[in-house]
């Protein structure tokens, strides 16, 4: 497990490009916690480090944005208003496992669903100072 306290959404992005060094092909990515903590700007600083820096915002009323370079795709997932995983595999979402990687904003939600393998990504804000976040992968 490894923490790492973000002061800025530019350091949440500067620590996610870090993270994506780390990812394979297929990782599975679970981003967790609550509305405006930073789970879109982590996104983010993943696509930029593959040099996907696209305008991106969070799939929520599509469930799922794809981005895709030379070399890697990726798909990011907003899964809140899927009622539970079975909405999920009725979707398809699982076919998406082996075509890349893939980040999953709320992905508690279908964690039954969800590989061994992947990646848990919590994100807490500080009480005391909306600007700090705590961010745990898992």
């Amino acid at each position: 497990m490894e923490t790492y306290i973000s002061k800025s959404e530019l350091d949440t992005i500067n620590f996610a490009k870090n993270f994506a060094k780390s990812l394979k092909k297929t990782s599975i990515v679970v981003l967790s916690g609550d509305l405006g903590c930073g789970k879109t700007k982590f996104t983010e600083g993943i696509l930029s480090y593959f040099g996907l820096s696209e305008e991106i915002s969070s799939p929520t009323f599509t469930i799922v944005n794809e981005y895709k370079n030379q070399d890697t795709a990726i798909y990011h997932f907003d899964v809140y208003r899927l009622k539970s995983a079975s909405d999920f595999f009725d979707i398809g979402g699982e076919e998406y496992f082996e075509k890349g990687i893939c980040i999953i904003e709320w992905g508690e939600i279908i964690k039954s669903c969800l590989p061994e393998n992947t990646i848990f990504v919590k994100f807490e804000k500080d009480k005391s100072d909306e600007n700090i976040r705590k961010i745990t992968i898992c």
